[in-house]
């Protein structure tokens, strides 16, 4: 139960990161990664609230959402990998598209839950503790609104192209690629590659119960 909670804020966390602004790329010039966080945060909250359906948990405009705004600025495959751990390297080009999409569902279907808790959040970004030139860094923000504040840590990485790219998110010291992996681990070790797809598309199924 402790271990479902943490998922569950985790990717309540993501959804106010999520709503990226299309015009992301053809800024002038590059985003820092911590100037990156607090606009994408920014915009979600705003498009949440400006939109009744997503607010409704309506599953076809938030996967729109996802797919047209969110998923270019997220290392979508690599967080696939992570989260399934040693069995990605093993798992076949199909068996590779199939976990990313039903990961992606399931993370969709979260969000649907999450984006209607969305009141009147607002987030602050810590200041980056990051050298010019590196290209792995960890952005850390706070959620604050109703109640206590949520610690919400990003993992970007940048590409060759320039960008900063989300890769693994952390909500209240818990790291989502961690917690998913001990999971899916427990599914590969008994049924395999094909037994993890097959939970997966079940639970999606399910309503990613």
């Amino acid at each position: 139960m402790m271990q479902r909670r943490h998922l569950i804020t985790a990717s309540s966390a993501l959804a106010f990161a999520a709503a990226l602004s299309p015009m992301a790329a053809h800024a002038a010039s590059p985003e820092g990664p911590d100037a990156l966080i607090k606009r994408l945060s920014t915009e979600v909250l705003q498009a949440v609230r400006a939109d009744a359906s997503i607010k409704a948990g309506e599953l076809g405009r938030i996967t729109e959402l996802v797919n047209r705004l969110v998923l270019p600025h997220v290392n979508f495959r690599r967080m696939t990998a992570a989260s399934v751990g040693p069995a990605w390297r093993s798992a076949t080009p199909a068996q590779q598209t199939r976990l990313q999409d039903e990961f992606k569902q399931l993370l969709v279907r979260t969000y649907a839950g999450a984006l209607a808790q969305v009141t009147d959040q607002t987030i602050v970004v810590r200041p980056l503790r990051a050298g010019t030139g590196d290209k792995d860094v960890l952005v850390r923000t706070e959620i604050q609104g109703r109640g206590d504040p949520v610690q919400l840590d990003y993992r970007l990485e940048k590409t060759a192209e320039g960008d900063w790219k989300i890769y693994n998110f952390n909500v209240l010291g818990v790291w989502l690629v961690d917690t998913y992996r001990s999971q899916f681990a427990q599914e590969v070790n008994a049924r395999g590659v094909d037994g993890l797809i097959a939970a997966l598309a079940a639970r999606n199924q399910a309503g990613g119960q």
